[in-house]
Parts: C-alpha cells; structure tokens; sequence
C-alpha cells in the first residue's frame, strides 16, 4: 500500500425530502447571494426548481438562476454563467443536477473567485486553482459523483478538447441526496450512470500495486452492489432501495475511499473524453465502448489482477490467472451490453465505425501529439492509444 492522505469535507444529506434543507444548509456555509446552476429543465417540470427557490426566498436568500447546462459540460456555457454570477455578486453556488451542471457549478465558483483569470487557465493546466467560492449540491442524477468529487471536467469545442481539473477546491460544501429525485430518469441515463460508477471504481481497481486488501474489499462489493441494483434499477426505476444504493454508491465510488493507497489509471475515462469531445458521446457510453478494448490490451501486464476482479466480482474461481483474467473482461463486458442495454465498441455506438485518419486523430488528442503518456497501469503514448481504438473499431 503507498501512502496516501484523505479528506473528503462534503456533508451529506440523504433520504426522502432531504431537499427541504437546502436553504438551512446555504446558511449554514455562509451564503447570502445564492447562484444556482441547472440543466436542461427537467429539474423545472418537475416543480423542484421552484421548491428551492420559495425554500431560498423564504430564508432571505437572495438568488439568480442559469440553466441550460448540458450533458459533456461546455467550456463556453461556463464562461457566460461566470460573468452572469459575478454580475449579481454572487456568494454561494448551487448546482441542482446531475454531473455535468455540478462541475459548471465548479467551474463558476473557481470563476467568480478569480475574476481576472479565465477559467480554460485552470482546465488546460497553465495555472493552479488557489481558491473558489462554495458550492452546495441538489443531486438528481446518481453517475458522475462529481457531488464529493475533488474533480471537475468541461469541454472546450473550439479546440475539440475535454479536460479535467482535480483540487481539493472543487469538493461542495454540502450534497443533498433524495433518491426520489432520480425517479423521471430514463432508461438510458440510468444505465450510463451505473456504468459510470462501476468505471469509477473499476479504473481505480485494475492496478500494479499489491497489498491493499481493506481498499480492494471496499472496491468489489461496491462494483457488485451497484451491478445488482443496476440491473433492479432499469426494470423499476422508481424502486426507492435501488436507486438508494446506486445514488450512494456513486458518491462513495469517486470521492477517493476505493482507491486509497495506489494511483488512478483513468485510462478509459481519458480514451472516451476524446469520443465524447468529437462525437458528443454520452459519457458512460463512452467508458463501456472504451474499457473492454483496453482490458483486453493490457491484461497481460499483470492477469492476476483481472483474475482477481473474476474471483471477487464474478464469482470465477477456477483456470488459470490468464483465463480468469479473460472471464473478468467478457463478463464485465456482457454486463455492459445485456443488463443495461450499452454498446462496447464504435460498431455499436450512434457514430459508427471510423476510418484510419479519425482513429489517429482521437490518439493525438488523448496524448496531446504523442507528448504525454495515459493512465499508470500501463502508461500509454499515441502508438498504443491508437491500437486501443483500432481494437474497438469494430
């Protein structure tokens, strides 16, 4: 086990009606000026828009609203919400949503901090972020865990290009969580949520350093608890137990407790950036297309740890470490696509099957023009980034 330090700072507040505390929880993290962040107006349909705000006006908060946030968080959309926030002098940021309007949020509350600095400096990696304003989370889509996250992505469409900024700074003060609030979900959001937070966990799991026992428990019941009420979730959607476990799963899955103790790889997160920068891929979409084409490059390296995932997850406890190692990518991969109904390779994707010329492209985007290497498991430059895609090019 490496050493680590730990702080996750994000009080949550779970259950039904947990939204009723909101304007309680603003107050109590000194926000008198509330900037809420919202998505593409479910959140207004459903009346829990207009529930926060009589919450917050009855408080004597002051608050303006910015929806419009989408899925794949735009670079530009953040960019206005700043001047809109500092315009109204804004204190306390709210993000009422799924992942991508939290890290807007994030990104107008880094914005409004630094007003002389433009948010893209932070994203790109040019600047460090030093400080930010609070953020506070209506949570109504359970995926991203981007609610007690340290990290945070946006989209930069000028450039084609999909980065993330991970600090200490980007973790709410506070995350509600009702589960109710994920009842209108669709099928297909649901099942990119549940792959999301098994990637999560899995891109944290698949690792070269040995002697973690308590971290790799934590990890493989939570992948197989969220695997089981993944599947009760798409069936019944307004299954309260179910999208509980989902919505807390996903929270505890990115916030950094499975990974203690060993790096990150990310090496499938940071391949579907590029689907999801050039073709708009939804995210957990673009994970399940990713995942299975890389395991299988790079198994090799290391099967015991794939037939470990077999052992514990699946329950394959027989063969040998290299065929268990296979039995973990075809079983995670067959989760994918028959219990929640995701594709595994671009074939099955709404982009289709791409020539030779955009395969290296989405290679020289992920390394940057072959200058950096991805992932730690097994760092890889554009050769290999490029043989990943050619290997889910079917």
């Amino acid at each position: 086990m490496l050493s680590f330090e730990y702080r996750c700072p994000t009080e949550i507040i779970f259950g039904k009606a947990a939204e009723d505390k909101t304007a309680e929880k603003i107050k109590a993290y000194g926000g008198s000026r509330v900037f809420i962040v919202y998505g593409g107006g479910s959140v207004v349909k459903s009346g829990l828009l207009a529930r926060i705000q009589n919450q917050l006006t009855e408080a004597g908060l002051a608050y303006e609203a910015c929806g419009g946030v989408q899925p794949n968080p735009l670079l530009s959309f953040a960019r206005e919400a700043v001047k809109q926030a500092i315009a109204f002098k804004a204190d306390f940021i709210l993000a009422v949503g799924g992942g991508s309007v939290i890290d807007t949020s994030k990104a107008v509350a880094h914005g409004v901090a630094t007003p002389d600095t433009d948010i893209w400096e932070y994203w790109s990696g040019k600047k460090p972020i030093t400080k930010s304003t609070p953020i506070g989370v209506v949570l109504t889509i359970a995926a991203a865990g981007s609610e007690t996250s340290n990290s945070a992505v946006l989209t930069n469409k000028e450039i084609g290009k999909k980065c993330g900024a991970h600090t200490e700074l980007n973790r709410p003060c506070f995350a509600i969580m009702n589960p109710e609030l994920t009842y209108t979900l669709p099928k297909y959001q649901i099942a990119c949520g549940v792959a999301d937070i098994i990637m999560h966990t899995l891109e944290r799991y698949i690792t070269n350093v040995e002697g973690n026992s308590f971290t790799d428990r934590i990890a493989e019941e939570l992948m197989k608890n969220v695997m089981k009420y993944g599947i009760v979730a798409m069936a019944d959607r307004k299954n309260y137990e179910a999208m509980s476990e989902i919505m807390w799963c996903g929270s505890i899955s990115h916030n950094g407790l499975t990974g203690l103790g060993r790096p990150m790889d990310f090496a499938a997160h940071k391949l579907g950036h590029e689907l999801s920068a050039k073709f708009n891929t939804t995210h957990g979409a673009s994970l399940t297309i990713m995942w299975p084409a890389w395991a299988k490059h790079v198994y090799e390296d290391n099967p015991a740890r794939f037939a470990l995932l077999a052992d514990k997850v699946f329950g394959v406890n027989s063969g040998t470490a290299e065929e268990k190692a296979r039995a973990a990518i075809r079983l995670m991969t067959e989760y994918f696509k028959e219990k929640l109904s995701l594709p595994v390779c671009f074939g099955e994707a709404e982009f289709g099957l791409q020539d030779d010329a955009t395969l290296e492209y989405l290679a020289d985007m992920c390394t940057s023009g072959d200058t950096k290497k991805v992932a730690t498991f097994r760092p890889l430059d554009k050769a290999e980034c490029l043989a990943i895609y050619k290997l889910a090019n079917h």
